[in-house]
């Protein structure tokens, strides 16, 4: 029983942290052109913004996964 309480628990904060940052960003490099020894590289930021109902939902499932786990069958 001790996974579900685990994924209940990481999906909780998981979509607590959704809920707080509202998404995440990160930097992406990309070869531009290559002329023998040359290179040429551009590094883009790149954002993905996480939907509040996804952040809710995962709070949701994980709260309901973490009490499953702790019911006795």
């Amino acid at each position: 029983m001790t996974a579900m309480r685990l994924i209940g628990a990481v999906l909780l904060v998981l979509g607590l942290a959704g809920l707080l940052t509202g998404g995440f960003s990160f930097t992406k490099e990309t070869t531009q052109a290559k002329l023998g020894p040359l290179e040429l590289t551009v590094k883009e930021k790149e954002s993905v913004n996480v939907p509040q109902w996804l952040s809710l939902g995962a709070m949701l499932i994980g709260g309901v996964v973490l009490v499953m786990g702790f019911r006795k069958p």
